[in-house]
């Protein structure tokens, strides 16, 4: 696994990037789907996410095409997130477009993506981004432990998108960056 963080400016101030990759022993094709429908996973956040972060419930609206929004509701409140960018089945990106839902003392989402790439052995790697604003200072001491619980949110979220996508699977490959 490797982390690492990378960032950009945004109106809310700088902009963190945290990027978690898995590798899936399928095609591209057979992962795309699924990864439209992460906030629906069926398994609970283990219990320190649980502390730390909003619990998903469910998402409403589509998700297809540029331009579709989609509410992604919380037992804390919701988000909508807009598609900024399809390219099937190698990209899916989006903004967060509204935040109604505090995240750990004022993180700001900014968005996300997903990125496939088909390996020569026919497996996937898919590389989950989360970009946010953090209000917390001083950055060298935060900017870490936000990536760590990023990461943690992130192998959550591919670990059982690959586990009910494709159970016969054998176990995947995982690395972060930040």
């Amino acid at each position: 696994m490797t982390a690492g963080i990378g960032g950009t400016e945004s109106r809310f101030g700088p902009t963190a990037s945290v990027v978690t990759g898995m590798t899936f022993p399928v095609s591209a094709e057979r992962v795309w789907d699924r990864l439209l429908y992460y906030e629906q996973i069926a398994d609970p956040l283990p219990l320190p996410l649980r502390l730390l972060l909003p619990s998903p419930i469910r998402t409403d609206g589509r998700r297809n095409r540029v331009g579709d929004e989609t509410r992604c509701r919380y037992r804390e409140g919701s988000l909508l997130k807009r598609v900024t960018r399809v390219a099937f089945p190698r990209h899916w990106r989006f903004d967060v477009v509204e935040q109604n839902l505090t995240i750990a003392g004022g993180v700001r989402l900014e968005g996300g993506s997903y990125t496939l790439r088909e390996l020569p052995d026919r497996s996937t790697r898919v590389e989950l981004e989360t970009r946010y604003v953090s209000p917390r200072r001083p950055r060298w001491v935060f900017a870490p432990v936000e990536a760590a619980i990023c990461h943690a949110f992130h192998r959550h979220i591919l670990e059982a998108m690959r586990r009910e996508s494709f159970p016969s699977a054998k176990s995947a490959r995982s690395t972060s960056r930040s």
